[in-house]
């Protein structure tokens, strides 16, 4: 155990921070990249092959956790970690974003969701201090208050809604954390010492909401402070314009985390404006689709083009996958339907994010992080590479 919550931003330059984040299984230096493990599990491959590509933290998913194989299992197995078969920190986030995803098959209320269960139909309600009960007996590092996250487009009013209600579930979510920290209640277990809970800051596409949400969150008080309801389908540049906007309003010496994106240029963009911790499934899930993402754009490994193209992925790269296999071969599997190209290519993918992650930490050390970001920028393409 690396001791309690904590987090210093050891250098900042060009709007970007440098920091160090200690948590209860380890402590992980920032901006940091969390591959999306929903079940417990990154798709397609091993922690051990998750540890050597580079993955410090990991991200889990409390609401589908909580349906199958149920929290409780988990805690009866010795927490999450000890379950899923890893040593590093792990962030559980709290089905919040299922609020937005689910939205078919869920009511919401003031008490908290009630979600009908995409495995058996049977519905299932979430409280926040529920929620704080199920990461608890889950035992994660990091946990995350329930919250609304709005559609988008939504009306202002909705959006208002959304934050007001978030801004009461919060302080119920903190009240109920506070005290399983202090020594739990029958039934739930105390929570992880060390275990750290971060508020979320919605609002939508309105500034003067997010504000609103910021002061309302921090009012409350937390370990650190998530950006929500972003990357649901806004044009890139105002979720930009959002993001510098709502993270210089939050506290400095206090870890930042931007939820669900994004792209590998969004992660550059989103440093630049003093973002720490980044979530995405689109390494893995692009991955299993057959997308590979290079330094000069992403490019699909089913083209006809790669047939007998002996060179890797990407020649600069230093992952498993570029160190032994083809382009030529890579596509042979993803056409024929072998599993091994999801591992392979998801391995590829997860590789790229966590290297630009600590060449951008690598920047930010050596005060060269704009001239990183100019050159990112200008090589990078979210148009398919034809490299």
């Amino acid at each position: 155990m690396a001791g309690p919550f904590a987090f210093d931003v050891v250098r900042r330059d060009a709007g970007a921070r440098l920091g160090r984040l200690r948590l209860a299984h380890g402590t992980i230096d920032t901006p940091a990249f969390m591959p999306v493990g929903t079940r417990g599990a990154v798709k397609g491959v091993t922690t051990a092959s998750l540890a050597e590509v580079g993955a410090d933290i990991l991200l889990a998913n409390t609401y589908h956790l909580h349906l199958r194989p149920g929290d409780d299992l988990v805690a009866r197995a010795g927490g999450l970690h000890r379950f899923m078969g890893w040593s590093g920190p792990v962030l559980t986030d709290s089905g919040g974003y299922q609020v937005f995803s689910l939205a078919a098959r869920r009511s919401i209320a003031e008490d908290g969701v009630v979600f009908a269960s995409p495995i058996d139909g049977r519905r299932h309600r979430l409280t926040p201090e529920s929620v704080v009960d199920i990461q608890a007996r889950l035992g994660s590092d990091i946990t995350m208050v329930l919250d609304e996250c709005p559609s988008w487009p939504a009306t202002e009013a909705a959006a208002a809604d959304a934050v007001a209600r978030t801004a009461r579930w919060a302080a119920r979510a903190r009240a109920r954390f506070l005290t399983l920290a202090a020594g739990g209640e029958a039934g739930v277990p105390r929570a992880t010492p060390g275990q750290g809970q971060f508020g979320i800051v919605q609002g939508g596409t309105w500034t003067a909401l997010r504000e609103r949400s910021v002061a309302e969150t921090l009012e409350v008080g937390f370990d650190g402070y998530a950006i929500g309801g972003l990357s649901v389908g806004e044009p890139v540049e105002m979720m930009y314009e959002i993001v510098g906007h709502t993270a210089s309003r939050l506290p400095e010496d206090q870890p930042r985390y931007l939820m669900g994106t994004g792209m590998p240029d969004d992660l550059v963009e989103s440093v630049a404006r003093g973002i720490d911790l980044f979530d995405c499934v689109l390494p893995t899930r692009n991955a299993r689709n057959g997308q590979l993402f290079t330094r000069r754009g992403p490019m699909a490994i089913k083209n006809a083009r790669y047939a007998e193209d002996t060179r890797p992925i990407d020649p600069e790269c230093g992952c498993p996958t570029c160190r032994t296999h083809s382009r030529a071969y890579l596509r042979y599997l993803f056409v024929a339907g072998e599993m091994t190209a999801a591992t392979l290519n998801t391995l590829h993918n997860l590789y790229f994010y966590l290297d630009t992650m600590r060449a951008i930490r690598k920047a930010i050390e050596f005060g060269t992080f704009a001239a990183f970001r100019r050159a990112f920028l200008e090589a990078y393409s979210r148009q398919p590479s034809n490299v």
